[in-house]
């Protein structure tokens, strides 16, 4: 099996189902400690501190980076030293392995 960070996000066609909350789980264990599921299981969800405002601005540019090459979006909130951010396929109502992916490849930014 493949890591996740060496994959890319597939856009989720019409007929694609949602994770089950078991399949979500076993992703979210293949990810960095930290990342919770809702929960209805619908949303993948972590919160990230930092000392300053500029080191969360600048993690937050590397999840907007991350998000336009997988064309794949998480929604933020952000604040003067945090950046909580959720995963969720909006197109399924649910996870996908898309969301695992970014946010695997947010763990690797998060490791800097």
């Amino acid at each position: 099996m493949s890591k996740l960070t060496e994959k890319r996000c597939k856009p989720c066609e019409g007929g694609t189902k949602p994770l089950t909350p078991a399949e979500a789980e076993a992703q979210r264990a293949r990810l960095a400690e930290g990342w919770r599921l809702s929960a209805d299981g619908k949303n993948l969800l972590r919160e990230f501190r930092f000392v300053d405002f500029y080191r969360t601005m600048s993690f937050v540019n590397a999840i907007a980076h991350i998000a336009n090459l997988d064309d794949h979006h998480p929604d933020l909130e952000v604040g003067y030293n945090y950046c909580r951010v959720r995963y969720s396929t909006h197109s399924i109502g649910g996870l996908s392995e898309n969301d695992f992916i970014c946010a695997s490849k947010i763990d690797q930014v998060a490791a800097f």
